[in-house]
């Protein structure tokens, strides 16, 4: 049986000089701590994955890694334990947290929003949205689809060649669409930055900060995200009136019910 910390990184072939091998070291001081090694361990223990590889993003919040599994590749996010992490959400992205843990319970509110994140990304799936399947969670990772294949991870649609804006908008429109009809949910943070581009198609990320569709601020957050995104098609060379793409998506229907209906 493996010590935990060899299930992290443990192939030579990545680490080509000792600058990578002491980058690999941060990373396993900055994210991993007993307590994560020991949830990453109990998910190689029910056959999740076998090993992870190398980190595909790091941020503030958390990293996502690239793991093994097989022959295969799946999405490990790990999200940092600290007060950091929820030092930047708005308050609508923390009601249902409290009503499940302290606020001051910092261990604790970052395996509810990792549950939240397999949840809600669960939900997504059953209602045809593309997103990263959720295969399993605990403690503070979470185990999704890997997006990308053996030469590298799909790349955020912020930092991808588009050859084709108009079939993207479509392809935004119908996915933000189901997200709403279907799903009754609202991103709550959509942008090019939370967004992948594979294959000319767009796959939604980092959904823990949903709110439902009849949230008071959904109405809000989809009109913010939709201005963002016309003003990102615009710099791909096509015109897009944000409010049609709300109307196109569904817009009409989110936001809190009309009084005494």
């Amino acid at each position: 049986m493996p010590k935990s910390e060899d299930l992290v990184f443990p192939r030579r072939e990545h680490v080509e000089d000792r600058r990578k091998e002491l980058g690999h070291r941060k990373l396993l001081d900055e994210f991993f701590d007993h307590a994560t090694l020991l949830a990453v361990s109990r998910l190689v223990n029910q056959g999740q994955f076998d090993s992870l590889d190398h980190p595909i993003s790091i941020g503030k919040e958390g990293g996502v890694f690239r793991a093994t599994k097989g022959d295969a590749f799946r999405a490990v996010k790990v999200y940092r334990i600290g007060n950091t992490t929820f030092r930047r959400l708005p308050d609508y992205a923390l009601e249902e947290l409290r009503h499940v843990t302290s606020l001051r319970n910092f261990a604790g509110l970052i395996s509810a929003w990792t549950r939240r994140e397999h949840s809600i990304l669960g939900r997504l799936c059953e209602a045809g949205v593309r997103v990263p399947r959720p295969f399993a969670h605990f403690r503070n990772v979470l185990v999704m689809e890997y997006v990308g294949d053996a030469a590298g991870a799909a790349p955020r649609l912020r930092d991808a060649p588009v050859d084709d804006p108009a079939a993207l908008c479509e392809d935004l429109v119908a996915q933000v669409g189901r997200m709403i009809r279907t799903a009754r949910l609202v991103h709550g943070d959509l942008s090019p930055y939370n967004t992948l581009y594979v294959d000319g198609h767009v796959v939604l990320i980092d959904v823990a900060q949903a709110v439902g569709a009849e949230h008071p601020a959904a109405r809000r957050l989809i009109e913010r995200d939709l201005t963002n995104f016309a003003r990102f098609f615009g710099r791909l060379g096509l015109t897009v009136d944000p409010t049609e793409l709300l109307a196109r998506v569904g817009g009409d229907s989110v936001g809190p019910p009309a009084s005494g209906s």
